[in-house]
């Protein structure tokens, strides 16, 4: 579905309820013991994801990788809503069956939760894990699996999927002619390295979404290929929400996916002279005119933008 956003009402609105999915998942993660009916609770939340995207896939984008991109603030919870977003996007990409795709969504969204309160402790600190916060990087795979059992979570291959979603996988074969458990673990563990690589630390600037899937896409593992190239069917090279440099010297915004992975619909929000463009003028990145250059890391463009302007714009014939 194309950009539908006509109101800065809508926007409001749309960007309220995607802030109160992550509040709410972030209150699930970090006081699970506290939920009652835990398992009921994810699937609510992943049924409200799924409405959220259907209502407006370029606009789910957009939202979640400026979120992504720019704050470190409540990460474990960002992150968890991010690979939930991917993880069902390559899972429909990939056909996978509905069981599949739901206990992969379902472990995207609780596969950290043993280590909430510590991922988000580390997304703003400077320094390196210490030894025992390594520890408990080191356990909270098979902690959270267990956790979840605690918390009443029967179907295996969402625990198995949780449990191992760090371990590397050896399996030569093409990623659909994997069982089920070894083809979940491997999607999640590459979508979390891709949702992990554009995020920003305190420590560490994010990464662009193109390098992100350069680094999947190109390791050479066929399986890596597979996932990394769904990720761009689905999100694109330059996902909605992620900045550009075009070959004018300009530097724009990308507002929707086109037909082709690498040349996306921008709004341009700098001109040539690093000047803030009010309002952002329109490019249709099929079209003649400037190209894009190379993906931007959001760390490098400072100006606060009126994204609901951007959006509003992208719902005009270009």
């Amino acid at each position: 579905m194309s950009f539908i956003l006509k109101s800065e009402d809508e926007y409001e609105d749309l960007l309220g309820l995607w802030s109160d999915l992550e509040a709410g998942l972030g209150m699930v993660l970090s006081h699970p013991h506290k939920v009652q009916e835990f398992e009921a609770r994810i699937h609510q939340y992943d049924h409200w994801m799924q409405n959220l995207i259907r209502h407006d896939t370029d606009v789910a984008l957009y939202l979640l990788f400026q979120l992504a991109a720019h704050s470190p603030v409540g990460y474990s919870a960002s992150h968890a809503l991010m690979c939930g977003v991917l993880c069902h996007l390559v899972a429909l990409d990939f056909q996978l069956p509905e069981t599949e795709r739901d206990n992969l969504v379902h472990a995207a969204l609780t596969m950290n939760m043993a280590m909430t309160e510590l991922q988000d402790q580390l997304a703003t600190q400077r320094g390196r894990p210490t030894t025992a916060q390594e520890a408990a990087l080191r356990t909270h795979e098979a902690r959270g699996a267990d956790l979840l059992r605690e918390l009443g979570i029967r179907h295996a291959l969402w625990l198995q999927t949780v449990q191992q979603h760090h371990q590397e996988q050896n399996f030569q074969q093409d990623l659909l002619a994997l069982a089920p458990p070894q083809r979940l673990v491997h999607i999640l563990n590459m979508v979390d390295r891709y949702a992990a690589m554009i995020s920003p630390r305190q420590s560490r600037e994010g990464r662009s979404a193109t390098d992100s899937a350069n680094s999947i896409v190109n390791t050479g593992n066929t399986k890596n290929k597979q996932v990394g190239q769904a990720l761009v069917h689905v999100v694109g090279w330059y996902p909605p929400g992620t900045y550009v440099q075009l070959d004018d010297a300009s530097v724009g915004v990308v507002m929707r996916r086109s037909s082709q992975d690498n040349r996306p619909d921008v709004a341009i929000v700098l001109n040539d002279r690093g000047q803030a463009m009010r309002p952002p003028s329109l490019h249709a990145g099929a079209n003649s005119g400037p190209a894009i250059q190379a993906a931007l890391p959001a760390s490098r463009v400072q100006e606060h933008f009126n994204h609901h302007l951007i959006l509003q714009l992208g719902s005009q014939p270009i």
